[in-house]
């Protein structure tokens, strides 16, 4: 039987972060807020509890989750490098609404699904997002919706998709930002495969591609 905690409530809050950490622990999964949509998170070191993820999306693994981190530092540590253009992306728009895919770090065991030693990387602005990574450390998180359905932008919403699927829903009221965020492709800076290391958006989102590339400039592939 899944519970859900107002975050708004300060009692409620604080049992159920304890909680969402101890579903975590069990590799049972957890429905977050974020500032772009609600995500349903699981134990990113624990292939069983991102394959339960995955099953209760009703996803396969050729569609890994991304992971979410609590601070910038921490992608240092998954993925294999962090080059000076992806430091500026970082430096603009963490927290924020964008994810970042890179090489992950070879000497992590990890199983996230068919990611082709990939892995894609965010920072959210959340404050109760945030203070969850900080106690759990990285955590694989999908928008918490059933496959083919929208994301969603509310945790009844999410629970009334999921279910009993979720051991923990955290309830922080409607989604603020309620866009999914931009997923730029970035793996060619760290391993070229070409004449030319560029960045690729590979979903527009909460970032716009203007945004992009006031940062990036020329880095950034042009979509045509």
């Amino acid at each position: 039987m899944s519970s859900l905690f107002d975050s708004r409530d300060a009692d409620q809050i604080l049992t159920g972060m304890r909680q969402a950490r101890l579903a975590i622990g069990r590799g049972e999964l957890v429905v977050l807020p974020t500032d772009t949509v609600y995500g349903v998170g699981a134990d990113a070191f624990s292939p069983a509890a991102v394959q339960r993820l995955l099953d209760a999306k009703g996803r396969g693994r050729q569609q890994p989750p991304p992971v979410l981190v609590g601070s910038t530092a921490t992608l240092a540590a998954l993925v294999e490098a962090v080059p000076e253009p992806v430091q500026r992306l970082v430096d603009a728009f963490w927290p924020g609404g964008l994810t970042i895919v890179l090489p992950s770090q070879p000497s992590l065991v990890w199983d996230l699904g068919d990611t082709h030693g990939t892995v894609a990387v965010r920072m959210p602005d959340h404050k109760v997002a945030l203070a969850l990574l900080e106690e759990t450390g990285p955590l694989a998180v999908s928008s918490a919706n059933l496959t083919g359905q929208p994301a969603a932008v509310e945790a009844e919403a999410a629970q009334g998709m999921l279910g009993d699927s979720v051991a923990v829903y955290l309830d922080a009221g409607p989604a603020t930002g309620g866009v999914a965020s931009t997923i730029v492709d970035a793996t060619s800076l760290v391993r070229p495969g070409g004449d030319d290391a560029k960045v690729r958006v590979l979903r527009e989102g909460a970032i716009s591609r203007e945004e992009l590339v006031g940062v990036l400039g020329d880095l950034l592939e042009d979509p045509s």
